[in-house]
């Protein structure tokens, strides 16, 4: 009986020479013995298991700066350059610059409305989407910066990104400076027939018909309102067709509290009043800065105008009664609001 081939597999081989004898034993499974003959096999060592290749680390991550968003930037800036200085922009009848309001004004004021003031805006959802509305708000603060700040709640506070057209008293409009910069921020003078143009035109459009009798009014009157005028404003929204949407704001009463007012240097400057404060004007320019107090405005449910027949805007009695609905509704949400609220600054 002729002895069975074994083929020795040396531990101590190359790991080549291994592979190649794997390849003969796995290539001939009958090799051990030949088919009907009890040959004994010589016990046969396993084939050294190679380690498996440990996996190269990640090459640290390369730190890059986002030149895509800051050249994207620079490119813009230079744009709008361009555009200011050869007159390539557009501008209403009445001075308003979207372009220059949205890329230069807000973005001035909102770090002033979100870092500063804190303004946290309740029940946006209140102004409509789109087509004309009435937003009649109260007034205080000494100066007004509590219309500015309104104007950048609705604007980056709406889903649909509206801009807020001021009325404004004549005195913003002698003033240097000031009246450009109101007209290109879409603000025009507070009379019915500009109000009622923009209406129709779709805008929204705000009001606060205290005037200089609530955004002068000593510190110990705060967050009560002075009389609303004669209902001019109801009057505009009724021959309009557009709701009225009452609008409180929160905050703005401390950021000067009017503690005097002098009244013989207001004549002379030629100013409905000149105050004092507790700042104003003992620190000097310094007084000037307003104090960081905690904001909220909250727009109120709408009331719709458009029910009425177009000779209502002349009925005294029905301006009367929306006038005071208004002004009792503005009123009523300010009292709610002071009383959640914890603190003047925090």
């Amino acid at each position: 009986m002729a002895d069975a081939k074994v083929i020795p597999f040396d531990d101590d081989r190359s790991r080549g020479s291994a592979s190649k004898g794997a390849g003969r034993r796995r290539g001939t499974p009958g090799a051990g013995r030949r088919r009907g003959e009890g040959a004994a096999v010589r016990e046969v060592q396993p084939l050294p298991v190679p380690e498996p290749a440990r996996p190269e680390p990640d090459p640290e991550p390369v730190m890059t700066t986002p030149r895509g968003g800051l050249e994207r930037r620079i490119a813009g800036g230079l744009s709008f350059l361009r555009r200011r200085l050869t007159g390539d922009y557009d501008v209403d009848e009445f001075g308003y610059d979207p372009e220059l309001t949205d890329q230069v004004l807000m973005s001035l004021l909102r770090p002033l409305a979100e870092k500063y003031f804190r303004v946290e805006v309740k029940g946006v959802e209140n102004i409509p989407a789109e087509g004309g509305a009435l937003i009649v708000a109260n007034h205080s603060g000494t100066l007004p910066l509590d219309g500015l700040m309104l104007q950048v709640a609705v604007h980056d506070h709406h889903p649909a990104d509206r801009h807020l057209r001021l009325l404004a008293a004549d005195l913003v409009f002698m003033l240097p400076v000031v009246n450009e910069l109101a007209r290109k921020a879409g603000h025009t003078l507070a009379c019915a027939e500009d109000a009622q143009r923009l209406l129709e035109g779709g805008e929204l459009v705000g009001v606060m018909p205290e005037g200089f009798k609530g955004i002068g009014k000593p510190f110990s009157e705060r967050y009560k309102l002075q009389r609303f005028g004669r209902g001019g404003f109801v009057s505009t929204a009724l021959r309009a067709g557009t709701p009225i949407v009452p609008c409180s704001i929160v905050g703005a009463e401390e950021i000067y509290p009017m503690i005097g007012n002098a009244k013989t240097l207001a004549r002379v400057l030629g100013f409905p009043y000149f105050p004092v404060t507790p700042t104003f004007p003992w620190l000097g320019p310094l007084g000037a800065v307003p104090l960081p107090t905690k904001w909220t405005i909250q727009f109120g449910e709408p009331i719709a105008t458009d029910g009425y027949p177009a000779e209502a805007a002349e009925d005294p009695m029905l301006m009367f009664n929306l006038t005071d609905q208004v002004r009792e509704q503005i009123q009523h949400t300010l009292y709610k609001l002071l009383v959640q609220r914890r603190s003047v600054f925090f």
